[in-house]
């Protein structure tokens, strides 16, 4: 993969697009994030947060399916993202993975948008 702030890195089920977008990173996973593809997601999240980008948004326009460990994986995104003063916004949400948000109240900790454009104009955190 490539360590860039631009790359993607692919598994049999896991492709993970990312981007900038001026003081934002977008990050794009397409397919399933389970316990065998989490760190796909991980290592990418946490290479941005280390490199100042704070405020991350998640295009879930391209995620099919999403469990716990998944969850789990945006959840440590989301804590890591606040505490350098950003936030992680998901965007686009397909609505098989907006279920296990609104099931779990993970909805509620997170900032939500339609979409990436909505979520890049939404302002700083």
């Amino acid at each position: 993969m490539d360590r860039g702030t631009v790359g993607s890195a692919q598994s049999g089920r896991l492709l993970v697009e990312v981007r900038e977008e001026g003081s934002s990173a977008v990050v794009t996973p397409a397919g399933e994030l389970d316990h065998h593809t989490a760190d796909l997601l991980r290592e990418p999240l946490d290479d941005l947060l280390s490199k100042g980008f704070s405020r991350l948004v998640l295009d879930c326009s391209r995620l099919e399916f999403c469990d716990s460990t998944g969850l789990n994986v945006l959840l440590g995104a989301r804590l890591k993202a606040e505490a350098a003063g950003g936030g992680v916004h998901l965007a686009a949400m397909l609505p098989v993975v907006a279920r296990v948000f609104e099931i779990t109240g993970a909805e509620a900790v997170f900032t939500i948008h339609d979409s990436v454009e909505a979520a890049l104009a939404g302002g700083d955190g």
